[in-house]
């Protein structure tokens, strides 16, 4: 069906002037090369005549001198004359004077009679030359007539003798009805032309014929140049076109299957097979069943019933059983004629807008518990105040009391513990304010090390780092920056109980450009199910945290336009990632 529609095209794209233009420049060519042809036949077939006719004059003269030399009578002259015109192509013979009286003929009953009309005589007598020319019958015969001078004796003899001899003859050739003296005779021959004419009109025939078959063969040829032409620029374009399209499939930022209507897979794109875990050379010409995951099979049976087009969001398992959230639109793929040629498959991975969405419900909610805090901070650090004061009286009054000053201890350390996490608190739901300045960053880290060096040696944990010496200044507020990574060092220290490596690396981010600052830990790790709600306030897995560390890092990093991961595997270590621009 492809190759027939691309014909088509082919055809219908010929401009019809091509046609009328080879016509107009190949057919005069070809008649002026015909009517030339043709006319150089005739005039090989007039010469062959005029030759043919000359030998029979130079013949019946060398008779005539043979007989005047043996003393021939009349009759034997007038013998040979008829004799010679007895062959079949010979219509006459004769021989006349100057002024057209015939003087000897091969049939006798014309003696006498004139002949050569319209002819200047005296002119050919004078001319040596042979002469020729086409004399039409009544009955529509064409005789084809040679004539000259008629010399019977050679140049150098005895003329006046030869001229005696001429005079007896033609007066016995007449049997006595003529005595015309005969000076300067002319021979006229006359040859049927039936045959020449038969034989141009086939040669013209056969001229007409094959500057035909030649006009033919020139339009052919100027037509399939033409075509030629045509179809090596309808492959160039087909080869851009698919250049194009390969160019636009294979770079497109999502995911592209195409199957044909065997279900064969026919087209796979990088971002599929990134998505899939799946490489072109392994699946493209296989059965789709046995390499397309189930899910987007299963979306294919619905395009009939739903309008040719489905789109949903899907959990998609690929190979290993990792499940990959998709957004998928499925359609069919029909040619300009409405024939059914396969399916299409286009997805994108919906893993990182999840995220963004957790992300997004996650701000709202921090947004809606900072406004709750502003509030109850405010609320309780006042009666907090008026405890911590009953409490600090009550252990003055009763200091000789050592059970009320215990007690009296205990309220003033709980009420400043109290009154420290309403201070975090109030901290993570006001707007984080930075004041940037540009610091070497590779001395800012190595810095904040030292403050964690005694800690780290009586843990038993090794310090390694690996800091890129070509990164020199950020802009960054030190202090709040300060605050994130020893909250990281805590976290890890405290996750590595019994000793164990912290790893600082400083990186290029070669991906968004700035710098990328990995902080890994070989301790504990964190579970899956904990993992999405570390940035989470009061969410912690320790016995005295308040959960407040992490979600303060995470606006802190924010304020400076940064992004801060986590990744972790349980029981093996943790791996924050920081991401801050230069500027």
């Amino acid at each position: 069906m492809a190759n027939k529609i691309k014909n088509k095209r082919f055809w219908v794209g010929v401009p019809p002037w091509i046609f009328m233009g080879a016509v107009m420049v190949l057919f005069p060519i070809f008649a002026f090369m015909t009517l030339q042809n043709i006319t150089r036949q005739k005039e090989n077939s007039f010469r062959l005549l005029l030759e043919k006719g000359a030998a029979l004059i130079r013949s019946f003269e060398a008779g005539t001198r043979t007989g005047m030399g043996f003393s021939w009578s009349g009759v034997q002259l007038q013998k040979l004359l008829t004799e010679t015109a007895q062959q079949h192509d010979i219509v006459y013979l004769l021989v006349t004077d100057t002024n057209g009286i015939i003087l000897a003929h091969n049939n006798p009953g014309y003696i006498g009679k004139t002949h050569g009309k319209g002819l200047n005589l005296r002119r050919v007598i004078h001319e040596e030359t042979i002469k020729w020319r086409i004399v039409s019958k009544p009955e529509g015969k064409k005789i084809f007539e040679v004539f000259r001078k008629f010399s019977p004796v050679k140049r150098g003899l005895n003329v006046g003798n030869g001229h005696m001899m001429m005079q007896m003859w033609f007066q016995q050739g007449i049997n006595q009805r003529l005595d015309i003296p005969t000076f300067n005779p002319i021979i006229f021959v006359g040859l049927d032309m039936a045959s020449i004419e038969k034989a141009i009109q086939a040669d013209t025939r056969h001229t007409m014929v094959m500057g035909m078959i030649l006009l033919l063969i020139g339009f052919a040829g100027i037509a399939l140049l033409f075509f030629a032409q045509s179809y090596r620029a309808t492959r160039m374009s087909l080869s851009r076109i698919k250049a194009f399209s390969d160019s636009l499939v294979e770079n497109m930022p999502i995911g592209l299957v195409a199957i044909d209507n065997h279900r064969k897979v026919t087209s796979l794109n990088h971002v599929a097979g990134f998505i899939l875990s799946l490489s072109a050379a392994e699946v493209i010409g296989e059965n789709a069943t046995q390499v397309v995951p189930e899910e987007l099979l299963m979306l294919l049976e619905n395009l009939d019933t739903e309008k040719g087009v489905v789109e949903k969001e899907i959990d998609c398992t690929v190979r290993k059983g990792k499940v990959i959230p998709l957004e998928v639109s499925a359609t069919l793929l029909n040619d300009e004629n409405g024939m059914f040629l396969g399916y299409v498959l286009l997805f994108k991975d919906l893993s990182e807008v999840r995220s963004l969405r957790k992300e997004i419900a996650r701000s709202q909610r921090l947004a809606s518990v900072g406004r709750l805090a502003a509030g109850v901070s405010h609320e309780i650090r006042n009666p907090l105040s008026s405890i911590k004061g009953f409490a600090t009286y009550f252990k003055e009054r009763y200091h000789d009391v050592p059970e009320n000053q215990q007690i009296s201890n205990l309220m003033i350390q709980e009420v400043d513990r109290l009154n420290r996490v309403v201070g975090q608190l109030h901290e993570f739901a006001r707007p984080i304010t930075v004041s940037k300045k540009p610091i070497n960053v590779r001395t800012f880290l190595e810095n904040s090390l030292k403050l964690i060096e005694r800690q780290t040696s009586e843990a038993n944990i090794k310090i390694q780092t690996r800091l890129d010496s070509e990164i020199d200044e950020i802009l960054v507020d030190p202090d709040r920056i300060n605050q994130v990574f020893l909250n990281l060092y805590l976290n890890a220290m405290e996750s590595m109980k019994n000793g164990g490596s912290l790893n600082v690396w400083l990186l290029k981010n070669e991906e968004k450009g700035g710098i990328k600052i990995r902080v890994q830990d070989t301790g504990t790790g964190i579970s899956e199910d904990d993992l999405t709600h570390i940035f989470d306030p009061y969410f912690t897995t320790k016995a005295s945290g308040t959960g407040l560390g992490l979600a303060i890092a995470h606006n802190i990093i924010e304020a400076h336009d940064g992004e801060i991961k986590v990744d972790s595997i349980f029981g093996q270590g943790t791996t924050v990632t920081i991401l801050l621009p230069y500027t």
